[in-house]
């Protein structure tokens, strides 16, 4: 089944990415484990009072991708 995450969770439950906190001692690729941990949806969450919507094109960037670029 494939299933919308970006449209799953209500905005009541979003995170707030403003509240995550990231352990830059930590290898890559526990830093983006620990980051998707905490967000919960990667592709749905807030920051303060807007609601962030992450989609990637087709043959764009993995979101694996641009967590490593965010999280260097």
């Amino acid at each position: 089944m494939n299933q919308n995450i970006t449209q799953s969770t209500q905005v009541g439950d979003l995170v707030d990415i403003r509240t995550v906190t990231v352990d830059k001692s930590l290898p890559k690729e526990e830093r983006i484990a620990d980051f998707v941990r905490q967000i919960k949806n990667p592709y749905r969450f807030r920051c303060g009072d807007f609601v962030v919507n992450a989609s990637f094109a087709r043959n764009g960037a993995t979101l694996e991708d641009c967590l490593r670029g965010i999280l260097r």
